[in-house]
């Protein structure tokens, strides 16, 4: 085939021409095929301005101009012009129009004797004179061409600088004069610049007397030792992890493959494994207050340091550790006041926004070099009265702007939103303390408000969201009622430390508090469907991200708890004690997003990373016959199956 020759013969035919063409010939009395069509294909046309200068209308033109021309010159060089007839006035003579022929064939029948002898004279004088220089002939105007009629105009005379033209009558020389604005634009834009440049090399002054001391030569500009400086810094933390992970190596092995190998000789019990410990010297005398996972950077999580005695208040700290490196914080924010609560934003994981003692709330960005918040509200703009207990990111407004929501003492849940460089709020609601009145001056009845301690909202259902109080009730509220609840629990004797949906089922969630007992509730019902004693104050609870019913919990005794309501619905499976040291109580407890493992804060400001061993993230059997469901629908069958048998006490499992 490829051997084969393939003759192609190329034709200057048009393929689009018609080819069956039947006209009728008057010759033949017949209509015929026509074969001679014209196979011409015109791919562009345009008609033309130009005049033949041989032509009546080129004549005119050409006199016409040359007239103007005469006229010019006769302006500017009067003498010269009469001396030294121009070539467009002799062709004038040469050619004239015929109306000019005529009116001279008439003149010469009547003075034909006096033209004789003016020619005669004139070429007597030919004769003695020198032959004049010829004058270039002038290019005809072309009036429809925009770039040479532009190019026929008068030049300005050229302006000093710092002088001022007279102004000029409408229609003169303004393309010149359109010219000089663009000339002016350009000297200014230039002047900004080198002012530019002169600011930048004013910058390193101080450097340069550094330099001077030292006697080293230095460049004055200070932008490439600044990148040398990152650069630097970037590889010394590289160094720093490296280390790091030869030091910790045996933990870091531990964390990844270590699996508790006793867990089959325990039955149902399992164990946390100590891992790494995350202390700063500067929050040694700071309580952990909030703890909370990077949702993008499963190995990044923020602490927030303050104190929740009343006598002990002063500054707070945020630090963001890495599992990577355990020795140092990879984020130091330092603040005026106690940090109290925290959240990253789902979104957008370098937003982290921050509740403080003092009723403030304030929005880190990390991408920022900077120690200071992007936004910090303020007794001007607008605060909360009493500390703000937690903070909440919710999705973006109609207008595409962040938002967060936060819940203080004082009784209000207030939404913030982020517009330009200013923090907006809004008070959603306020908490009214049932059947408690104030007497007022001149005896008004005052009611007074609610004080909101967490609160949390629901992961599904956008306006739903629960507020603790520190009466120990639980409201269920919706944004779209500021005036009224939708629900009320009386769910504690003491204060709400925390409240929580589950991340599976949507009717489901948890509260702890002082009293000494974790509750779980089903929002449509009244009653807990779990109570829970641990027989001291707890201080938090949080539910696992990898099961429907594995929760943990932190009581002030320093002991940590992991329940698995599918496994066991009356003890823990787990109660081990983390803080060693006397008086000191843990605070907060935090599910790792994507690994086995929970951190831990107490009030001595120290962090402790624990892994959680094979018997406390089982998963339910595969059973004969049964449909396997993964993922979130096997997570809500558990939860189901669980709800069904407290409704249905009598029924066997």
């Amino acid at each position: 085939e490829l051997k084969q020759e393939i003759i192609r013969t190329l034709t200057a035919d048009n393929p689009h021409v018609p080819q069956d063409i039947i006209r009728f010939n008057f010759k033949e009395r017949a209509y015929m095929l026509v074969d001679d069509m014209d196979h011409t294909a015109v791919h562009f046309t345009l008609n033309g301005y130009l005049i033949h200068k041989d032509s009546d209308e080129g004549r005119r033109q050409s006199i016409r101009s040359s007239t103007e021309a005469g006229s010019f010159i006769d302006e500017e060089a009067p003498v010269e012009a009469a001396a030294e007839p121009t070539e467009e006035g002799e062709t004038k003579d040469e050619e004239p129009t015929e109306e000019a022929e005529g009116e001279g064939e008439g003149e010469g029948e009547g003075e034909g004797g006096g033209e004789g002898e003016h020619e005669a004279e004139t070429a007597e004088a030919a004769e003695e004179e020198p032959h004049p220089e010829k004058v270039p002939e002038r290019k005809l105007k072309n009036q429809f061409n925009f770039i040479e009629r532009g190019s026929t105009t008068f030049h300005y005379p050229l302006r000093e600088k710092g002088l001022q033209t007279d102004p000029l009558p409408f229609g003169t020389f303004s393309e010149n004069v359109n010219q000089w604005f663009i000339y002016d634009s350009y000297m200014e834009e230039l002047d900004r610049m080198e002012k530019a440049k002169e600011k930048e090399k004013a910058k390193p002054v101080a450097v340069k007397k550094e330099d001077q001391k030292t006697g080293r030569k230095l460049s004055v500009v200070e932008i490439p030792h600044v990148d040398s400086l990152s650069m630097v810094a970037r590889a010394a933390k590289i160094a720093e992890r490296m280390v790091n992970l030869n030091t910790y190596d045996d933990i870091a092995q531990d964390f990844k493959y270590f699996e508790d190998a006793s867990d089959e000789y325990r039955g149902q019990n399992g164990t946390l494994l100590p891992l790494w410990k995350f202390q700063y010297e500067k929050t040694k005398k700071l309580a952990v207050t909030a703890l909370s996972w990077n949702p993008k950077y499963k190995d990044l999580f923020a602490v927030g340091y303050g104190s929740y005695d009343f006598m002990k208040q002063g500054h707070g700290m945020l630090l963001l550790y890495t599992l990577k490196n355990p020795s140092f914080p990879e984020y130091s924010f330092s603040t005026e006041s106690g940090v109290m609560c925290l959240d990253f934003h789902g979104d957008h994981p370098h937003l982290l926004v921050v509740g403080l003692y003092d009723g403030n709330v304030a929005v880190y960005n990390l991408k920022r070099a900077s120690p200071e918040p992007s936004y910090k509200s303020s007794a001007k703009s607008g605060k909360h009265t009493e500390p703000v207990w937690q903070v909440k990111w919710q999705k973006d407004d109609m207008d595409g702007n962040r938002n967060f929501f936060s819940v203080s003492s004082d009784g209000r849940i207030v939404s913030w939103t982020l517009i330009k460089s200013e923090l907006v709020h809004m008070d959603v609601i306020k908490l009214s303390a049932d059947e408690t009145t104030m007497q007022g001056p001149e005896g008004l009845q005052l009611q007074t408000l609610g004080s909101g301690i967490s609160f949390d909202f629901h992961k599904k259902i956008d306006y739903l969201f629960l507020v603790g109080t520190e009466e120990g009730k639980i409201y269920k509220c919706s944004k779209n009622y500021s005036n009224q609840f939708l629900d009320v629990f009386e769910a504690h004797h003491m204060a709400v430390d925390t409240v929580s949906w589950n991340p599976f089922h949507v009717k489901v969630f948890i509260s702890c508090s002082s009293d000494w007992t974790v509750k779980i509730w089903d929002h449509t019902i009244k009653t807990p469907l779990f109570v829970y004693d641990l027989a001291t104050a707890v201080g938090d609870v949080a539910w696992s991200p990898y099961s429907s019913t594995v929760f943990a919990a932190v009581t002030i005794d320093g002991q940590a708890h992991v329940f698995d309501l599918n496994i066991n619905k009356l003890e823990p499976l787990c109660s081990q004690l983390v803080v060693t040291q006397k008086k000191n109580k843990t605070t907060h407890v935090q599910f790792n997003p994507a690994d086995p493992v929970i951190i831990v804060g107490d009030e001595r400001g120290l962090i402790t990373c624990l892994k959680l061993s094979p018997n406390l993230r089982k998963k339910p059997k595969e059973k004969k016959g049964q449909e396997v469901k993964k993922g979130p629908e096997e997570e809500i069958a558990k939860m189901e199956k669980l709800l069904s048998l407290v409704r249905q006490p009598g029924k066997k499992e």
